[in-house]
């Protein structure tokens, strides 16, 4: 299983959910992957789990210095960046907009719109002198179709997209493909933030508008992920790809 030999990803947020899923279907498919995440120990579980193929590094996306020491850290260990996947991710528990104090406002922005700046500053560059690359990010449905109580998540996700095709638009001349991912809800460790409480009640509220009845799960939205980073999705440029069980439709 080769369709990302030789392939150097950088995946954020990979100590958990989505992001592990990630890892570990990039490595199974031959792709050296940097396991970043700000839990360290989660980090270093995922890596020393996939093997000699994965490093970790304790990274705060928020951060440009830590940014620019995760993409020293893959070039360092492996040579190169090819995929550069923005999967970290926050977000306030579901509520009343007004509720939403401005310390999780900042946070939001600086996780899920800010870091997206930061990483395209740092590996652009570098994909320009390989001739090529490719960059991901995880957005959500809910930058598509908001829901209620997830106002300012609901806001960064849908920058998220906008940015992708913006950045699509402007670096396709490099060969440097943008893409994003639009996951419905999932079982990750932000579900019960997304839905304001864990219950069956809750549960079966948000199952009852995916048509596919079920969430999303960390293989379902590797298995996208992989696609997209592939050779198999090189004309595929500037997309939002719902992953979410026909909740858009």
């Amino acid at each position: 299983m080769s369709r990302l030999k030789d392939k150097v990803a950088i995946i954020t947020g990979a100590a958990s959910g989505f992001g592990e899923g990630m890892a570990r279907r990039f490595a199974e498919e031959g792709a050296m992957v940097v396991v970043a995440d700000l839990n360290a120990r989660g980090a270093e579980r995922v890596a020393q789990e996939i093997g000699e193929s994965a490093i970790a590094i304790a990274t705060d996306v928020s951060q440009r210095s830590e940014i620019d020491e995760m993409v020293y850290a893959a070039r360092s260990a492996f040579g190169r960046v090819d995929i550069m996947v923005n999967n970290a991710g926050y977000t306030h528990a579901n509520g009343a907009l007004l509720h939403v104090d401005e310390q999780s406002f900042d946070l939001i922005t600086a996780v899920n719109m800010k870091a997206i700046y930061y990483s395209t500053l740092a590996v652009v560059p570098i994909m320009e002198r390989q001739g090529g690359g490719v960059i991901i990010t995880t957005a959500s449905t809910a930058g598509l179709r908001p829901r209620p109580g997830l106002t300012w998540y609901n806001a960064s996700k849908g920058w998220a997209i906008t940015a992708t095709k913006s950045m699509a638009v402007e670096l396709a001349p490099k060969n440097i493909r943008v893409n994003c991912l639009c996951p419905v809800a999932g079982e990750t460790g932000m579900l019960a933030q997304f839905m304001g409480e864990d219950t069956p009640e809750r549960r079966a509220q948000f199952k009852s508008v995916i048509p596919l009845g079920r969430f999303s799960t960390p293989l379902d939205i590797a298995n996208a992920a992989l696609w997209l980073a592939s050779d198999e999705a090189t004309f595929i440029t500037g997309v939002a790809l719902e992953v979410d069980g026909g909740r858009c439709v």
